[in-house]
């Protein structure tokens, strides 16, 4: 097997394999050593490439670790390179850097007598020049690196190619951070990276984008400390956004100034690669930045334009879950938002969905979050057009979406289409919901999803691995208000309302008098009193059985709590006990329902359990009927 001619010549004079997709160079690998790392980081291995008349210095990404340990790759052993990046690092020296590279033989020896590129007499034009980005981009915006010992760059004679973070080196800034953190600069003179171009070998870099999406601040506390961050999302003129986070004294120098639509300028972030399961941009990385980090604010944001790719809500029925599309809509309906408690931290979460319908005789409940939530009522008023990027579809009650980046009556060309559309005929289009089994909301469906009772059974509802959800209007008829062996309709529950129990959990009496919670193991003096019973609704098509659960009784009651009744009941007055029921039955409600299947001993069954009940408005309603007939 012959070695390429030209290639290590060829290499140096590319950023990459991204500049000629069709160069497979087969070199030789001279000299490969490895260099340990620190914090437990993985090992990395430097390597020097041969085409039998030049040679040149470089290393291996990370994920051909496993190759080398094998023995796969080795000293003398011949390689097809198909992909690499060559980096110039501070001190000027070109490094190439093995991404991905196939084993072709292994002669033993070496071919040729190779000289050192950087030190041969013809390279021309590849002679390497300090530059900053990916193959002469941005020039850094920070403190020159010195270096001293390190043929890699960096400070010190450490084992780091890439040099430590000391005073002015690595992802850093310079030392001191300036007491004006964001400053105003002009673009035009200067040369960025693109997001786009962006690598884990490169931290000289400087990139020029927007920000599209500015979370709130939030605070954490574990058993290594405590602190606060955002994030944010950015987007360059390349069309790619990354999300970018700031912590603790970070968030504290630029949460304040950093404002939506605006065009700033960044750099001295480190790079990771993104956990796309939570990460919605199209960039494989996430950058962090701490407070030493430069951020210019740019005059000019003409040249950056959110671009779309989006997808027809008929479409999301043939997707599949846990995919990302880009929706252009109309907003229908705003349910009220919401606060849930995450069963995951046990924080409190704002939400509130929105049912979201196009052209394609489609609709789809579409949940927001946080601040974006508490205020839907107000920013999405008035049947607006909303652009999403990167909603996350979800099989959860059909198919439903999650986002956050949105534009409002979006200046593009589609929403113009979209909104003359929704004049012409579009609003009275009837459209076929593909959330139609509901989704885990409180709040009820719009009046346009709603079923009736009989369609729990004419729909088998229930029945599929996950739960089936659905809305209607109906009257309670009977609500089973004694329990045999106990004294009123409850259970109860554990006293502690913090973590994890959040007087949710049953505490059992003891022989003694308290209450014992195995959930947190605690005995208290005292429970919590929380509803619990079953109960039956109709409708003009059928009857159906279901329970009820304490948030949905005190509604029914009117904001009557089980302690209360317990106490009416200890002091013998049995009639308001019993009055407090009475009230409630034959009162006429819109009714969320979740419908599952439970296994029972080897019985199996379908339960009905109501998530929320809505007070009809009787106004609404009417208006509802008359548009549902045309009138």
């Amino acid at each position: 097997m012959s070695l390429t001619d030209g290639a290590i010549q060829r290499m140096f004079s590319m950023s990459g394999s991204s500049d000629d997709p069709s160069f497979l160079p087969s070199v030789q690998i001279l000299h490969l050593k490895k260099i340990p790392q620190n914090g437990g980081a993985d090992d990395r291995w430097k390597v020097v490439l041969s085409d039998g008349n030049r040679f040149l210095s470089g290393m291996c990404a990370t994920q051909l670790n496993i190759k080398v340990n094998s023995g796969e790759i080795a000293q003398f052993g011949i390689i097809n390179v198909n992909e690499f990046l060559v980096n110039t690092l501070p001190s000027g020296q070109k490094i190439v850097i093995v991404l991905r590279c196939e084993l072709v033989q292994n002669p033993g020896s070496r071919i040729g007598n190779p000289v050192d590129i950087t030190k041969a007499g013809n390279v021309g034009s590849a002679q390497a020049q300090p530059s900053g980005g990916v193959g002469g981009g941005a020039q850094p915006m920070y403190g020159k690196v010195e270096s001293a010992g390190n043929p890699y760059g960096g400070s010190g004679g450490g084992s780091n190619p890439y040099g430590s973070r000391g005073n002015s080196g690595g992802m850093g800034m310079s030392g001191q951070g300036s007491s004006n953190p964001v400053i105003r600069t002009n673009a035009s003179s200067q040369s960025f990276t693109p997001i786009s171009g962006l690598n884990m070998y490169s931290n000289r870099w400087v990139i020029r984008a927007k920000i599209t999406n500015k979370s709130e601040i939030r605070t954490w506390s574990n058993a290594k400390g405590e602190g606060s961050l955002f994030s944010v999302v950015v987007l360059d003129s390349s069309g790619t956004d990354v999300k970018c986070t700031f912590f603790k004294e970070a968030v504290d120098k630029f949460y304040n100034l950093l404002e939506e639509g605006r065009v700033y300028t960044f750099s001295g972030g480190r790079l990771k690669v993104a956990n796309m399961q939570y990460n919605t941009c199209k960039s494989q990385f996430e950058i962090t930045f701490d407070q030493n980090s430069e951020i210019h604010l740019q005059d000019d944001a003409e040249d950056i334009q959110e671009s779309y790719d989006f997808v027809k809500i008929a479409a999301l029925s043939e997707m599949e879950p846990s995919g990302f599309v880009d929706i252009l809509a109309v907003v229908k309906h705003v349910s009220d938002p919401a606060v849930i408690v995450s069963k995951k931290s046990g924080k409190e979460m704002t939400k509130c969905e929105l049912t979201i319908q196009d052209d394609s005789g489609a609709d789809v409940r579409l949940t927001v979050w946080g601040d974006l939530a508490a205020n839907a009522q107000t920013k999405f008023a008035n049947l607006p057009i909303v652009a999403f990027k990167r909603a996350r579809i979800s099989d959860y009650g059909g198919r439903s979406l999650s986002g956050s980046g949105c534009s409002v009556n979006p200046t593009i060309p589609q929403a113009n289409q979209l909104r003359q559309w929704w004049a012409d005929n579009g609003s009275n289009t009837q459209a076929r919901s593909l959330s139609s089994a509901g989704g885990g909301a409180r709040g009820a469906d719009p009046f346009e999803q709603r079923k009736t009772v009989s369609s729990i059974k004419e729909e088998q509802l229930g029945y599929n691995e996950k739960p089936d959800w659905l809305s209607f209007k109906a009257t309670i008829t009977f609500l089973k208000k004694d329990k045999a062996g106990d004294e009123g309709a409850w259970y109860t529950a554990c006293f502690n309302s913090g973590d994890p129990c959040k007087n949710m959990f049953k505490a059992t009496q003891t022989s003694d008098g308290f209450f014992h919670c195995d959930k947190c193991q605690q005995t208290n003096e005292k429970c919590v009193r929380r509803f619990i019973f079953s109960g039956t609704v109709a409708d003009d098509t059928s009857t159906s059985w279901v329970s009820v659960f304490n948030e949905q009784a005190e509604s029914m009651f009117n904001g009557v709590k089980a302690d209360e009744l317990y106490e009416k009941l200890a002091e013998g007055d049995r009639d308001s006990y019993d009055s407090t029921f009475a009230k409630a039955s034959c009162t006429e409600w819109i009714i969320k329902c979740k419908v599952k299947q439970e296994h029972v001993g080897d019985e199996s069954r379908v339960k009905t359990s109501i998530v929320s009940l809505t007070p009809i408005d009787y106004a609404a309603e009417s208006r509802n009927l008359l548009a549902a007939l045309g009138v």
